[in-house]
C-alpha cells in the first residue's frame, strides 16, 4: 500500500493485533502521523466510542470480524477508514538494485520494498545517506571495500536468512544492479536453500548511467553498436585480453583502476590501437564526480591519482562525447559573445 496522503502532524488509529500491524504502523509513522494503536476489539470502550478521534483509522486484517463494528462506529462518526491487507506471517528477502547512488535514479519498486522492510542490509554504493528518509526500517551497514570486508558475503547471506526466519521483511539494498557484479545469485540461493521466499527489483546499473553522467554514450549508431562490462576486480588473462580487443564496439569496466595497466598493456599486446581513447569516470553521480580522457597509449600516466568507485570506457564513443561537449561549450561561447554585441 502507498500512501499519497499528506499525514504530517494526524492522529491515526491503526487496529489490528500486534502481529499484523508491524509494517502498517511504520508506513503511518513514515508519512509523518501521529500512530496510535488498538490491539483487540475489545479495547473500544463499551459505549461504542473511540479512545480519541483520529483524523484516520487503519483497519489491518487480522481475521477478527469483530473489528467491523469499529468500522461501522468510525463511518457514523464521520471518520474515514482505511483497510490494510495483513503482512504474510513469514519472513521474506528482497534484493533491491540501488542504482547508481542518485536517489532520483532509484526505481518505484525499490522505493515500495523500502518502505516495506523491516531491515535494510545495505552496501557503501547504494543511496545510503538518504535511506532514514526513505524507510522506518532498521538500517544495518554490511558494506565492503576492497581489501576491507566490514562483514564477509557469507556474514551477509547468514543475517538476511535469520531476520527473514525471524518473519521479518528484509530488504538487501545493493549499488547498481544485484545482477551486475552484485553477488546477487548467490544471495538468491542462500535464500532457497534455507527455504526463505525472495525476489529480485533490478537497479540502474552503473555500466550504463555512470558513464551517460559525463556524457558518454556507450552506443551510438555508426560508431558502436554493441557494449561489453568486464569486472575490474581481478587482471584478465591473455585470451580474453584478446577476444576483448577483437569483439570491437565499447569496453566498459567497473572498479577497474586497480587492474587498470594490466588492461591497457593486455590490450595493446593484442592488437588494440593506442590512440583508442579511454575515459575514466570517478565518483558518478555522486559529489566530486570527475572525469579523466586519454589514450589507451597513455591513460595510465593520465590516471594517476584516480580511484574507485569508477567506470572506465574504452572505445570510439569518448570522441563522441567530446565532440558534443566542444560543440555545446563552442554554442554557449557564441551565446555570451551574442548577448555582450548586443550589449554594447
Amino acid at each position: 500500500m502507498q500512501l499519497t496522503i499528506d499525514l504530517t502532524g494526524r492522529d491515526v488509529l491503526v487496529a489490528g493485533s500486534d502481529k499484523t500491524v508491524r509494517q502498517a504502523v511504520r508506513r503511518y509513522q513514515h508519512a509523518g502521523a501521529t500512530v496510535h494503536r488498538l490491539g483487540t476489539p475489545d479495547a473500544v470502550p463499551a459505549n461504542g466510542q473511540l479512545p480519541a478521534r483520529p483524523f484516520l483509522v487503519a483497519v489491518v486484517d487480522d481475521g477478527d470480524d469483530r473489528w467491523a463494528a469499529l468500522v461501522e462506529r468510525c463511518r457514523a462518526a464521520g471518520i474515514p477508514v482505511a483497510f490494510e491487507p495483513a503482512p504474510g506471517a513469514a519472513g521474506h528477502v528482497t534484493l533491491v538494485g540501488g542504482g547508481p547512488g542518485a536517489l532520483d535514479l532509484l526505481t518505484v519498486g525499490a522505493m515500495d520494498a523500502l518502505r516495506d522492510a523491516d531491515v535494510v542490509f545495505y552496501d557503501r554504493l547504494a543511496p545510503c545517506q538518504e535511506l532514514a528518509g526513505l524507510t522506518a526500517a532498521e538500517l544495518v551497514d554490511v558494506g565492503k571495500q576492497p581489501g576491507l570486508h566490514k562483514v564477509t558475503q557469507r556474514d551477509i547471506e547468514k543475517l538476511m536468512v535469520e531476520a527473514a526466519l525471524l518473519g521479518k521483511n528484509v530488504v538487501r539494498l545493493k549499488g547498481g544492479d544485484p545482477y551486475v557484479f552484485g553477488r546477487g545469485g548467490e544471495e538468491v540461493a542462500a535464500c532457497v536453500a534455507a527455504g526463505i521466499p525472495v525476489r529480485v527489483v533490478s537497479g540502474v546499473t552503473s555500466a550504463i548511467s555512470v558513464p551517460a553522467a559525463a556524457g558518454i554514450p556507450v552506443t551510438h549508431r555508426e560508431v558502436s553498436h554493441m557494449f561489453t562490462v568486464v569486472s575490474g576486480h581481478a587482471p584478465l588473462t591473455e585470451k580474453e585480453h584478446l577476444h576483448l580487443a577483437g569483439l570491437g564496439g565499447t569496453i566498459v569496466v567497473l572498479m577497474g583502476i586497480g587492474t587498470l595497466p594490466q588492461l591497457a598493456a593486455g590490450l595493446r599486446r593484442a592488437g588494440m590501437t593506442s590512440d583508442m581513447p579511454v575515459a575514466v569516470v570517478e565518483r558518478g553521480y555522486r559529489p566530486g564526480q570527475r572525469t579523466t580522457i586519454a589514450d589507451l597509449g597513455n591513460i595510465e600516466t593520465a590516471a594517476t591519482g584516480c580511484s574507485n568507485p569508477a567506470v572506465l570506457v574504452i572505445g570510439e564513443v569518448v570522441r563522441v562525447a567530446e565532440a558534443n561537449r566542444n560543440h555545446a561549450e563552442a554554442s554557449a561561447e557564441l551565446s555570451r559573445l551574442a548577448a555582450s554585441l548586443l550589449e554594447a
